[in-house]
């Protein structure tokens, strides 16, 4: 987070001549510190910062980074509580990708990853039949994509999509569904710590919505080796582990998970 200001910095001085690559590189900057800002809630600035995300990316004239602006974007309009506006933007971003004719591998990964994200914002606007036939569209299209892609702002593989289908199932009230669809997932098919912890963490939450506090606990303790951030920076994680400590303090992993977070139940 501390280094955030200096990376914008940096990006927006290398965007003064007027090149297309430099523009679409500082909204991708402006991206993640959207996605970050919205993880810490900071939802706020996160508006402000997917604004700038969407005007750099305009500028640019590159329809990847005006779709990954708009996928930015969505998650902004998500945390607003307005999801059914994040759907529309989140298809419109998809459907210009897909004009592209998806011949280069960076459109083919960004589609499928456009699919994934409408997929998860369909659900969460209560949307299911369009979120399931999106999230069945993604698994396609990512067994499509190289095993190991390079140079490209999403990497998306039929692993990722599966852990996005945990996400979509728990959204759609479906927690068994969701803790079955990612039983077979294990984090060595995750490059990043970030997207190791949130495989732990989206179980946590379907494992939590089935009414599991003991599986819970022990996903939430999983997260916690690999990503601690994930547990000690998204309100929605800490939320789950207050409320495991209030309501199931005597619970298996409970208590270790409460000393390991530091984390303690409003008295």
């Amino acid at each position: 987070m501390q280094t955030l200001p200096d990376l914008l910095a940096t990006a927006d001085a290398c965007a003064t001549d007027g090149d297309s690559g430099d523009y679409a590189r500082l909204a991708a900057c402006y991206d993640l510190a959207t996605e970050t800002l919205s993880k810490l809630g900071r939802y706020g600035a996160s508006r402000i910062t997917a604004d700038r995300s969407n005007t750099y990316s305009r500028i640019s004239g590159d329809p990847l980074a005006a779709a990954a602006s708009a996928r930015a974007f969505s998650i902004v309009l998500r945390h607003d509580n307005r999801a059914a506006t994040a759907q529309r933007v989140t298809l419109h971003a998809a459907a210009q990708v897909e004009a592209t004719g998806l011949t280069a591998p960076a459109a083919a990964a960004t589609y499928a990853q456009m699919l994934c994200t409408g997929a998860y914002t369909a659900a969460e606007a209560g949307d299911r039949d369009r979120a399931l036939e999106m999230i069945r569209d993604a698994g396609r299209a990512a067994a499509l994509l190289p095993e190991q892609p390079g140079g490209q702002t999403f990497s998306v593989t039929p692993a990722s999509v599966t852990l996005y289908k945990v996400g979509v199932l728990w959204s759609l009230g479906d927690a068994g569904a969701a803790v079955h669809a990612g039983e077979a997932l294990h984090p060595g098919q995750f490059p990043t710590a970030e997207r190791r912890g949130r495989l732990h963490t989206d179980m946590a939450r379907a494992w939590w919505r089935w009414g599991k506090p003991e599986q819970t606990a022990h996903a939430l303790l999983a997260a916690h080796r690999v990503a601690p951030a994930e547990l000690r920076d998204r309100p929605s994680i800490r939320a789950i582990v207050t409320d495991l400590a209030q309501r199931h303090p005597h619970a298996g992993g409970v208590r270790e998970l409460v000393r390991a977070t530091r984390l303690h139940p409003a008295r």
